[in-house]
């Protein structure tokens, strides 16, 4: 391998240090069928000019939204973003910032974080929120061993089926290594079965909903707050930030942790990355949260300062005594967040909402206009909703992405009994004539029989 400096005596050294004879002996336990023999199908060197035109040419097989009407979400979405945002993140002093380990030399990176945590506090209605958290699924995830730690006589989660799957596949791998119960919540109606919660919630540490759910519907998040807290568990809210325009606040139902993912606030889709999680909860819990907390002080001549305040990470702490391993700075995600709701404003998210509200709205009634399709779910939603269609969903999906339209996610791939579903979902981009194309596509595809 020309570009791994090993000579043979280094690759000797290793395999004896390793105790293996040859290369061959160290992959014996792969199977031959998996192995591949001959040489890779490698082109040869090219210049800069030319290897600038190939790497033109593999780009340009992807497609990506404005290529196509997309109807995609779950989780993620193709929101407008504000130039302004492109701009200030891609300022050299932003761009460039580590970690800011030295106040000192980073007051505008700490200023940045800091007026994030006190917008996510904000617009959640918590008392206190928190910085460099993965994603909206990792979020989910610590959000559940913060809670573990709090209660520590309990050793079982409680989880809805309605919470994203991305979200309750990540729950589930980090509860599997602490040896912790997980048991998930049925559905009644594409939202969490109250009794089931309440029979379920009885001995748990927390109960995690989603607000609104992967469906879009809203849970009757009062009922299930009361649930929770007659089992003596905390409730965990994870909730889409644009819908808090609109949305009660979680605070209201009695969250004790809240969490989301900061992806639609002024971030692209991006091929799904990076993401921003975020986490809000009360003051007196705010110890037991992961990541990092910026606070605001004043130094010696009185004038206002911002510090790392809380770092209950193993870096920092005894191993024992931390509360989670997370060291990525999500800094750079969190400033576009911070720039795009401080552009948008109370009444501008508020606005946006609506705006997003009454689309996707638009869209449900004329889709279930065409023969042989369907609302799944009754209820208020959100953003997204799910259409029953009178075939495969997966045919129609092909069928539509030949003529430029990408028409939801299949359902069928996270929920048994549902391979005929479609999560469909709207923002503020979509034009009356991109919800109409959908409409008459879908009409067409049905009623041609090419499904």
């Amino acid at each position: 391998m020309p570009y791994i400096p090993n000579t043979d005596a280094d690759r000797k050294k290793m395999l004896q240090t390793i105790g293996a004879s040859s290369f061959d002996e160290l992959i014996a336990d792969i199977p031959e069928s998996l192995r591949m023999h001959g040489d890779l199908e490698v082109p040869g060197p090219l210049s800069e000019p030319e290897l600038m035109k190939h790497m033109e040419r593999l780009a340009d097989l992807n497609r990506v939204p404005g290529d196509v009407i997309s109807f995609l979400g779950g989780g993620i979405y193709d929101h407008a973003i504000p130039a302004a945002v492109h701009h200030i993140t891609g300022l050299p002093h932003f761009y460039t910032a580590y970690t800011p380990y030295q106040a000192e030399v980073s007051q505008g990176t700490l200023q940045v974080i800091y007026e994030f945590q006190s917008l996510i506090a904000e617009l959640t209605g918590m008392e206190v929120a928190n910085a460099s958290l993965y994603d909206g699924a990792t979020a989910v995830a610590e959000a559940a061993l913060m809670a573990l730690g709090i209660q520590r006589k309990r050793r079982k989660i409680c989880v809805s089926a309605s919470v994203n799957p991305a979200a309750r596949q990540v729950l589930r791998t980090y509860l599997t290594a602490w040896g912790v119960e997980l048991v998930e919540i049925p559905l009644d109606g594409g939202v969490t079965d109250q009794a089931a919660a309440a029979a379920a919630c009885a001995d748990a540490a927390a109960l995690v909903l989603q607000q609104p759910n992967f469906f879009g519907l809203l849970e009757p998040v009062d009922a299930l707050s009361s649930v929770a807290q007659e089992g003596g568990a905390l409730l965990v809210a994870s909730v889409d930030p644009l819908s808090l325009g609109i949305v009660r606040p979680p605070s209201d139902y009695g969250a004790a942790i809240v969490v989301g993912e900061g992806q639609s606030l002024g971030n692209p889709v991006a091929f799904g990355g990076p993401l921003l999680g975020f986490m809000a909860t009360t003051a007196k819990n705010a110890r037991r949260m992961p990541g990092r907390i910026i606070g605001s002080t004043t130094d010696a001549d009185g004038r206002r300062g911002y510090v790392m305040t809380l770092q209950t990470r193993e870096q920092h702490i005894r191993r024992e005594k931390a509360t989670s391993n997370i060291c990525t700075n999500q800094g750079l995600v969190a400033l576009a967040a911070t720039v795009y709701l401080s552009l948008l404003g109370g009444t501008g998210l508020k606005e946006l909402a609506s705006h997003i509200l009454s689309k996707s709205h638009y869209a449900a009634l004329e889709l279930a206009k065409v023969p042989g399709v369907r609302l799944r779910f009754d209820g208020s939603f959100f953003r997204e909703f799910v259409i029953e269609l009178p075939v495969e969903a997966s045919v129609v999906k092909e069928a539509l992405t030949d003529v430029g339209i990408w028409p939801g996610i299949k359902c069928g791939c996270y929920y048994e009994g549902m391979e005929r579903c479609l999560l469909v979902s709207v923002t503020e981009k979509h034009s009356r004539r991109d919800i109409d194309s959908l409409v008459s596509g879908l009409a067409a595809v049905l009623a041609t029989g090419e499904a």
